[in-house]
């Protein structure tokens, strides 16, 4: 009984077992085309620099989501502890960035 029990929970927490290389190679080309855009905003001597900045930070962070979506499997079931200290330390890092610039400027 106990370990026809665990075995549920085992499949509840898991899905599948395993997903195959479709999911990996599409998030290696949605990487690398982030990658390639961003060389191209810098390269273009055309656009403003701050447009250039703010664009690298955009790709960046879509380019995060990315890899802790395919690469470090946070979109799968059972990481809801790792998701949230996680949201947690970018939450601290950003109040603390925000409070250095007040800090900074006031």
């Amino acid at each position: 009984m106990e370990a026809n029990q665990e075995q549920v929970q085992d499949r509840v927490k898991r899905g599948t077992i395993h997903e195959g290389p479709k999911n990996h190679i599409i998030a290696f080309v949605i990487s690398i085309f982030l990658t390639l855009l961003a060389f191209m905003a810098v390269a273009n001597t055309a656009l403003d620099a701050t447009f250039i900045k703010i664009f690298i930070v955009i790709l960046a962070i879509f380019q995060a989501v990315i890899q802790l979506a395919f690469w470090m499997h946070m979109k799968d079931r059972g990481h809801f502890f790792q998701i949230l200290f996680l949201a947690t330390g970018t939450f601290v890092a950003i109040t603390a960035f925000i409070m250095a610039i007040y800090w900074v400027w006031w």
